[in-house]
């Protein structure tokens, strides 16, 4: 019998991505092959995102392209794994009955029995959803997808936090931080295999070690990180505002391969609408904290994500709002529109804002946000910069990003000089700016 083979999409944000490589590390060692194009595959599987509306909305669409395609004799399995099987296990199977199989967040080895039992003839519609605080921690080797010289470090799964708005809880369950020892050796087999940036993940990368060890343990584990050969960049993402400590800050400022940048998910800024939220800090903490990180962090890059609309919203709380980010001139910063998810504590508020006053909100924040980021930019015309190359676009010109940008979520830097190539960290002096992005010539010796 032939190896069968598998192509798989992976939706939603970073924490996903690391799912769909443990999957696809499974799937490998199980004996299937890989294969980059969906025709060429015995079985597609989708992992899904189901964190808002938006997201289950592309969700939805992929399963529909693919089922489309299996329709049409294209491809022979589709199976739906992950957040939104999770999340709505009882209505899928019911709105698209096509789909071979379906498993929520568990092992990535019932992901692979459950291809395995559909290519058998044996069925497996029926969705496996398990208690999401019972899924075994994600130890398992890794096939990456991403450019070898970065990786994602997922240094804990769940969240305690409970937002209001949030599912996150629900979907993943709580707090279940990786052991110490085991997250270094993760990092140096990551670095033996060619990273050179490794991004720490988790819902809330601040509240690592609380369950284990009774303490918030980043600080001492970006320490340890740090001093691993080979290690280029250290980056944190999704550091809650609520949790960052002056030793936190501290590290940030020894310096070395842990980068100037914090990734600050303020959410908001009208104290009744952050305790709305459940955000756990008010105005006043915030603009403290941002002040403790520039101070001890002269050069700091802080990226940071809003919600507008919130219930309870009005034009004096998004005025807060807007005038906050004016003061604060963040480096980067993403918006999003509050999004009715049902089960959460924010669904059964009053005072839902209407759909079109939220778009209007957020294309003011995100108009705001461009003159100060084109204005962040221009001031590097003329100045030195490290990045790292990511490869050649579709215009087949060098593009990488520079020590303030994150993948995907972030500007770029279009690199022009000699010597060139793909993972490797250049200085570069800019040249051009574009709101976000950046024109560099690197500098050579």
């Amino acid at each position: 019998m032939s190896q069968p083979v598998l192509s798989m999409i992976s939706l939603g944000c970073a924490k996903n991505l690391v799912d769909t490589e443990r999957i696809l590390g499974a799937f490998v060692e199980r004996g299937w092959l890989v294969a980059d194009e969906p025709q060429d595959a015995d079985a597609v599987l989708i992992n899904t995102c189901g964190f808002i509306a938006e997201a289950r909305e592309e969700s939805f669409g992929a399963i529909e392209y693919f089922l489309g395609l299996k329709e049409a004799g294209v491809i022979r399995v589709v199976v739906v794994i992950g957040c939104m099987v999770q999340l709505m296990r009882d209505q899928l199977p019911v709105q698209f009955p096509g789909v071979d199989a379906w498993v929520g967040l568990t092992g990535p080895g019932a992901v692979v029995d459950a291809c395995d039992r559909v290519l058998a003839e044996e069925g497996g519609a029926a969705p496996y959803t398990p208690d999401p605080a019972e899924r075994p921690l994600d130890l398992r080797p890794r096939l990456r997808v991403t450019p070898r010289h970065f990786a994602y470090l997922r240094i804990a799964e769940g969240c305690d936090n409970r937002c209001r708005y949030c599912q996150i809880p629900a979907i993943r369950g709580p707090l279940r931080s990786k052991p110490f020892d085991g997250i270094v050796d993760e990092a140096a087999q990551l670095i033996t295999d060619g990273a050179r940036e490794l991004i720490v993940i988790a819902q809330d990368t601040t509240s690592y070690g609380v369950d284990l060890y009774g303490e918030r343990k980043v600080p001492d584990l970006l320490r340890a990180l740090r001093d691993l050969d080979g290690l280029v960049w250290l980056r944190l993402l999704y550091a809650h505002p609520a949790h960052v400590t002056d030793e936190l800050i501290a590290v940030m400022a020894e310096g070395g391969p842990v980068l100037p940048t914090i990734d600050l998910p303020v959410q908001h800024a009208d104290d009744a609408i952050l305790a709305a939220m459940g955000r756990g800090i008010t105005q006043a903490e915030l603009r403290d904290l941002i002040g403790r990180i520039r101070s001890a962090v002269p050069d700091a890059a802080i990226r940071t994500t809003v919600i507008v609309g919130f219930p309870g919203e009005g034009e004096a709380e998004f005025a807060e709002l807007l005038g906050f980010v004016r003061e604060m001139r963040f480096d980067r910063l993403g918006g999003f529109t509050y999004s009715r998810e049902e089960g959460t504590l924010a669904a059964e508020l009053e005072d839902h804002v209407p759909d079109d006053v939220k778009e209007e909100r957020l294309a003011a924040v995100m108009e705001l946000q461009q003159e100060i980021a084109t204005e962040h930019s221009e001031a590097l015309v003329g100045r030195e910069i490290d990045a790292v190359v990511d490869g050649k676009g579709i215009d087949g010109e060098w593009t990488g990003r520079t020590v303030r940008d994150a993948p995907d979520v972030d500007g770029t830097i279009r690199l022009e000089g000699r010597g060139i190539a793909a993972g490797t960290f250049v200085r570069a002096c800019v040249t051009e700016a574009y709101g976000y992005d950046l024109v560099g010539r690197v500098i050579t010796d």
